[in-house]
């Protein structure tokens, strides 16, 4: 940095004339390509500098969360029941965030009891709605949703279905985006309809139940459960350590979509099937949805995706309950066995 004449990374930023770009350029790979404008230097008519100089103002004194923040006071001051109904546009992103921060703040990891909050939503949301909303509120959106739905949902409850005027089939239709439940470490999440790629990618903790995925779904989950009662795209499960997902597959087709190097593919067994009941129970009654009541009536379609490692664990876990092992032995046993 001191021989490019530089005091710091900050001084640095945007300086492109520096860099020694011959090897690039002549690369064989890069051959065809015109990559000046990457290269240009900036041109700068209005006198500022190349690195962060002015805060940016992301008028969240406007956010909807401002109004929600308000309108669930007894809740959050008292720990009342509040009931909502507004309507939503997708100009409105991390709807519920700042309120899941109120209620963090206040009730720290605990949050409210189930219930507290309730928010019914009309309309269209915007980028990550619902993201890392705590245990306490409940979220039902009637209408669609973008990318991001549950981004770190943090033991709330989400509910995205169609309008109950809506004349399509939902179990055929998108109802949200992207990379729904990233991260989510707890909670619940129940979606009537399909939904993009990147189902629950990294989800740690919650359960989610869809009706149809892209691909990638469950990608380097680590816990929680998912429930797909449609269809699902290529390498699904890849990178799976922990958590348990259940594709319903009447047809036979899902073994193929599956990334094979971390899980196995099972059959229910009795605790599967009794969890699976209640879940389907739960998502029917949340959003309406008759895919979730056939889906009940023939559980011997659901294939169980268990990672490998994670199974072992928990027989293992299961073992040092039944031998009355103390929490340091039993994570002692687990440790020995997670080395193969």
């Amino acid at each position: 940095m001191a021989q490019l004449g530089f005091r710091s990374v900050q001084e640095m930023v945007g300086h492109v004339e520096v860099l020694d770009t011959r090897a690039a350029v002549d690369h064989w790979k890069a051959k065809g390509l015109d990559i000046s404008p990457i290269l240009a230097v900036p041109q700068n008519p209005y006198g500022q500098t190349m690195h962060h100089s002015v805060g940016q103002d992301h008028e969240l004194e406007h956010a909807l969360d401002q109004q929600l923040i308000t309108l669930c006071e007894p809740a959050l001051e008292r720990g009342e029941q509040v009931r909502l109904s507004l309507p939503i546009r997708n100009v409105n992103r991390t709807v519920g965030t700042m309120l899941g921060n109120a209620v963090t703040t206040r009730y720290r990891g605990e949050g409210l009891p189930d219930g507290t909050i309730e928010i019914a939503f009309d309309g269209s949301a915007g980028q990550s709605f619902g993201a890392f909303v705590p245990r306490g509120i409940t979220m039902v959106l009637e209408g669609d949703a973008n990318d991001y739905v549950g981004k770190g949902l943090s033991g709330g409850r989400l509910v995205v279905r169609p309008n109950r005027a809506a004349t399509f089939a939902a179990e055929d239709n998108i109802i949200a985006g992207n990379v729904i439940g990233y991260g989510a470490t707890g909670g619940e999440i129940f979606l009537r309809g399909i939904v993009g790629e990147r189902f629950c990618v990294r989800n740690s903790g919650a359960t989610a139940v869809v009706e149809g995925v892209g691909d990638h779904g469950c990608e380097y989950m680590t816990g929680g459960r998912v429930v797909v009662l449609g269809p699902t795209g290529r390498n699904f499960g890849a990178g799976m350590s922990g958590g348990i997902a259940y594709v319903y597959d009447p047809n036979g087709v899902f073994p193929a979509k599956v990334n094979p190097e971390m899980v196995q593919l099972q059959q229910l067994g009795d605790d599967d099937r009794e969890w699976l009941s209640a879940t389907l129970a739960s998502h029917e009654q949340w959003t309406g949805s008759p895919v979730a009541a056939a889906a009940a009536a023939n559980l011997d379609a659901f294939v169980k995706v268990m990672p490998t490692d994670y199974e072992r664990v928990l027989n293992v876990m299961k073992a040092a309950e039944a031998d009355g092992l103390d929490e340091e032995a039993t994570l002692a046993r687990v440790m020995e066995a997670s080395r193969g």
